[in-house]
């Protein structure tokens, strides 16, 4: 009798183990949603059904001004990061092998590899060498500072696309006498769209979400969303933070779903 593969859902216990790690994740989040709609002041008390903190956190002008400005900075992060990514996806995938290539990796891939907080303080020493040169402290730090750490995570649905990619037809087209830009425009550009998309969310979520850096990073009266939650958190705790957290879980997870979409898109 031919011995069975190994599966490990058939292993003892394995259901289990996976329902209460499932548990463990989403448990908290999903008490998080439920209390936001809390109509009393508790975090812990439920006190019936109310959209009061959604139209608290709404009506507050601190929370919008670091709305707009969390918007500000991920969508110019999400676009410069996905530029870059685009370019180091090209360099790496359509040329040939060449010496270096490997450290070439490691440093698109060194805001993964080192821990966030030593990259926070680095930034943080770096800009603040910058800012008693210049006298400048304006939201380019925070966005140069999040456009450097997203662009691994652009780069790593773009690069995919682009191995998955038949190089036929951009062989053709070079035969027919067209330039590397015109192949690139032409050919290479339309196929690759759904991998610059998801790309380009995947980083806009990253930067949407960050903490550590921008904590460092920002200057005075430049909370974004995350930041100006942190501070409310050492203070007083309302369901108004739960309901901020659920809009932006709202937005995270929107997002994702449509990089997995794109990131399936066949040529």
């Amino acid at each position: 009798m031919a011995k069975r593969a190994f599966d490990i859902r058939r292993q003892t216990g394995f259901t289990g183990i996976a329902i209460a790690c499932f548990l463990m994740l989403y448990m908290p989040i999903i008490l998080l949603v439920v209390y936001s709609f809390n109509a009393g002041t508790s975090i812990a008390i439920w006190e019936g059904f109310s959209w009061r903190w959604y139209a608290s956190a709404w009506e507050n002008d601190l929370v919008q001004e670091a709305t707009i400005r969390s918007l500000i900075i991920a969508f110019w992060a999400s676009a410069l990061s996905t530029s870059v990514a685009v370019l180091a996806a090209l360099a790496t995938t359509r040329t040939r092998s060449f010496k270096g290539q490997t450290a070439v990796f490691a440093v698109i891939h060194q805001p993964l590899m080192v821990p966030e907080i030593v990259t926070a303080v680095a930034l943080l020493i770096f800009f603040a060498m910058i800012k008693v040169a210049t006298g400048y402290n304006g939201l380019a730090y925070l966005i140069i500072a999040h456009s450097a750490f997203c662009i691994p995570f652009a780069y790593l649905p773009i690069r995919a696309r682009l191995q998955g990619m038949d190089l036929t037809l951009e062989q053709a087209a070079a035969d027919l006498y067209a330039t590397p830009f015109q192949v690139f425009r032409r050919v290479t550009l339309p196929q690759l769209w759904p991998g610059i998309l998801a790309g380009a969310m995947l980083a806009f979520v990253i930067s949407l979400d960050d903490v550590v850096i921008t904590e460092f990073v920002k200057s005075a009266g430049q909370d974004t969303l995350p930041t100006y939650m942190l501070g409310q958190l050492r203070r007083v705790v309302t369901p108004e933070i739960n309901a901020i957290s659920t809009a932006l879980l709202g937005i995270s997870v929107t997002m994702v779903i449509a990089y997995t979409l794109l990131s399936k898109v066949r040529n």
